[in-house]
C-alpha cells in the first residue's frame, strides 16, 4: 500500500496531476522513484480518502492539501455561480451562507464572484475551496488574502501538484469535486454556457439535489438558474427554503 502511494505521488507529479496519464502508469506498473513532498496530500488508496469521491465515475488519484483535513469529512453544501457576478448576487450569496453555514461546511472553487463571496461569509465557520491549479498557485490574484486565510484556518485542495498552472480545461474538470462533496448544491446566478452548468451536470449525474435562486422576469444577464429550474431544479422562494436542505 506504501508502495502505491508513493507511486501515485511519482506519477502525479511526472504527468502534472493528469488524471488519464496517472491511471495509466499504475496500470502499466511505471517505474517510480520516492520522493519527499512539501505539501500533504492522500491518495484514493489512504484510509483519509474521503468516501464521497469514489463514486465520481472518475475518482482523483491523489489530492493536496493545506489546512484542515478533517473538514473534508464533514456536511457540505456547494454554492456556485457567476464569476462576473451582480452585486445582487453578492448580497444574496451572503445571505445564503449565513443561513446555511452553521449546519454545513461551504464547498466552492475560489474563483471571483460568487465563489469568493461564499467561501469569505463562512471564514467564521468552515469553507473548503477546491482548486483547478497546484495549491502554491494563487489563482485569480485578487483572491490572495482570502487564500491565505482558508489554507491556514480552513482547507483547500487540488488533484494538481504544486506549479500547476490554472489550465483552462482543469476547471471544467475541477468541478466534478465540487459536486461529489456537496450533499447538495446551490446555484446563484448563472448564465447558459458556464462552469456552473458543468458541476450541475456533475450533481445530476451523482443525485444530488440541486436549488436555485430564480432570476427576475426581465433580467436578461443571468437565465441560467430559470433554465435550471424549467428543467427540474428545486426552486428557492425564501430564506425558509433553506431550512429545508
Amino acid at each position: 500500500m506504501n508502495a502505491l502511494r508513493s507511486a501515485i505521488l511519482w506519477y502525479a507529479v511526472q504527468y502534472d496531476g493528469s488524471w488519464q496519464q496517472i491511471g495509466k502508469a499504475i496500470r502499466d506498473e511505471e517505474p517510480y522513484e520516492p520522493i519527499v513532498y512539501p505539501y500533504e496530500y492522500v491518495t484514493i488508496v489512504d484510509p483519509a480518502y474521503p468516501d464521497c469521491l469514489r463514486r465520481l465515475r472518475y475518482p482523483p488519484w491523489i489530492l493536496f492539501y493545506q489546512g484542515h483535513w478533517e473538514l473534508a469529512g464533514t456536511p457540505c453544501i456547494g454554492i456556485v455561480g457567476s464569476r462576473q457576478c451582480s452585486m445582487e448576487g453578492l448580497k444574496q450569496t451572503v445571505q445564503v451562507v449565513n443561513r446555511v453555514k452553521h449546519r454545513y461546511t461551504i464547498v466552492s472553487g475560489l474563483a471571483k464572484g460568487i465563489d469568493a463571496a461564499s467561501h469569505q461569509a463562512a471564514l467564521d465557520t468552515s469553507t473548503i475551496g477546491i482548486l483547478g491549479c497546484g495549491i502554491d498557485r494563487i489563482y485569480p490574484k485578487e483572491n490572495k488574502i482570502l487564500y491565505e486565510t482558508m489554507r491556514t484556518h480552513h482547507l483547500i485542495i487540488s488533484e494538481y501538484p504544486m506549479g500547476s498552472p490554472p489550465k483552462a480545461f482543469h476547471f471544467p474538470w475541477r468541478n466534478r469535486l465540487i459536486a461529489a462533496f456537496s450533499n447538495a448544491l446551490i446555484v446563484i446566478q448563472a448564465t447558459y454556457k458556464s462552469g456552473t452548468m458543468l458541476t450541475v451536470k456533475e450533481c445530476i449525474d451523482l443525485s444530488v439535489p440541486v436549488y436555485c435562486l430564480p432570476t427576475s422576469f426581465n433580467d436578461s444577464a443571468y437565465p441560467g438558474c430559470n433554465l435550471l429550474i424549467s428543467q427540474g431544479a428545486n426552486i428557492l422562494c425564501g430564506m425558509e427554503d433553506l431550512d429545508e436542505i
